[in-house]
């Protein structure tokens, strides 16, 4: 190994405020974020400049980074207002943007000459050249595309003296780098301009030129096929070899994922980088990470590129639906410790006699049955039926603000 083995940085997404609270208490090193325009997600929530600015002020408090999107491919019109935005996010103090296209890379560099310029996956990053080339323009860091194998990225690493980044865990798109023109030729909506309408996710079946509304299954599957439904990447079963690849950081993706997504994801992967820079030799992935990988809605987990090129077992033929085995039904604001009740919001029709998991930021996890609830107004309820309803709850042991409450849905009746 040509390089030493530095902790690398978890990065995790953020697709609107909340979130990116909740992944920097879970662990997050680093969070990635888009503005309402020149992003690739126009529908993951995204952040006023108002918000951009109360999102930067939150992590740096706590000595963590933020990242901007401005990864669009444009069109001469999606140039209009790009300065003025460039210029608000270095005003606000901004770690780094993402890009991918080189006008918008040199009007950065032009205009905002101080700031720290990522190269986006979408700008197909798959050799060591292309790094290189991009390390010489300027760039900080390159985000690798996720078609590259374990031994690609580490030759990338003994080549290129630039930060690396790489994908380690969420949604895997069915276009190279992202790169699609489904979703603009189905629906006219252009996903290298932030408005993905997920047509790889549609279910497809055949029609044959002369007999016009006659549907056949492409697979011999009564129920159509999803032939372009890829699985997740989930790379925690080899988080070692991830780590010992070099790079600088590990990016989770999903920022049109949930809130429990944000901190069940982030918390596996802290807890698992922490044991492996704890004691290296010994280490060992432990089933309670994993476990937790699967609580959170998923697709069935695949490792993508980095062992092999993927086959017909990556894909998912016979439904678009995912998987979780819990969900979540209460987020904790605030806790008395005298007299042992938390404040809870509800996210998930509760009542008095289910069990429910108690998923903590840097607590321990614990289970207990929901024995007392009050309303706001301190009268008893049996079931918090009621979209965000602000209740309160007694709690069998002590619990932090931002704290999970979240129930086994394979036990459910």
């Amino acid at each position: 190994m040509l390089f030493m083995i530095k902790k690398p940085e978890l990065l995790a997404p953020a697709g609107t405020l909340e979130k990116l609270k909740m992944a920097i208490l879970y662990g997050a090193d680093a969070v990635y974020l888009g503005g309402k325009a020149f992003g690739l997600r126009a529908f993951g929530g995204n952040f006023t400049r108002e918000e951009l600015k109360e999102a930067v002020e939150f992590a740096h408090a706590r000595g963590r980074k933020v990242y901007v999107t401005v990864n669009i491919f444009p069109h001469n019109s999606d140039l209009v207002g790009l300065p003025d935005y460039l210029k608000y996010l270095d005003v606000i103090k901004v770690d780094a943007l993402l890009v991918a296209d080189l006008g918008v890379f040199m009007m950065c560099r032009e205009l905002i000459p101080e700031m720290e310029l990522h190269i986006s996956t979408q700008a197909n990053n798959t050799n060591w050249a292309t790094v290189n080339a991009w390390k010489k323009l300027g760039a900080k860091r390159v985000v690798l595309a996720r078609e590259m194998s374990l031994a690609e990225i580490r030759e990338i690493r003994e080549k290129c003296d630039v930060d690396l980044e790489m994908f380690m865990h969420g949604a895997m798109c069915i276009s190279y780098s992202g790169r699609c023109l489904l979703s603009n030729y189905f629906t006219g909506r252009d996903s290298n301009r932030g408005s993905c309408a997920q047509s790889c996710r549609w279910k497809y079946a055949l029609v044959e030129e002369t007999r016009p509304g006659q549907y056949f299954p492409i697979a011999e599957d009564e129920r159509g096929t999803y032939i372009m439904n890829s699985k997740d990447m989930c790379l925690m079963p080899n988080i070692r070899d991830v780590i010992e690849s070099g790079v600088d950081s590990l990016k989770i993706e999903g920022r049109m994922k949930s809130v429990h997504y944000a901190a069940s994801v982030v918390k596996a992967y802290r807890l698992a980088i922490d044991a492996y820079f704890a004691d290296p030799e010994h280490f060992e992935v432990q089933q309670m990470w994993l476990d937790e990988l699967e609580k959170v809605s998923h697709r069935t987990y695949t490792t993508g590129f980095y062992y092999h090129q993927p086959t017909a077992d990556d894909q998912i033929y016979g439904k678009t639906s995912y998987d979780q085995t819990s969900e979540f039904v209460g987020l904790v604001r605030s806790y008395n410790a005298a007299t042992g009740w938390a404040v809870v919001e509800q996210r998930n029709n509760m009542k008095l006699g289910q069990e429910i998991e108690v998923f903590q930021p840097t607590g321990p996890l614990y289970r207990q049955k929901i024995t007392a609830m009050k309303n706001a107004d301190g009268e008893s309820i049996d079931v918090a039926p009621h979209p965000q309803m602000m209740l309160s709850m007694k709690m069998e042991q002590p619990v932090e603000p931002y704290t999970i409450l979240r129930r086994d849905v394979t036990q459910m009746k």
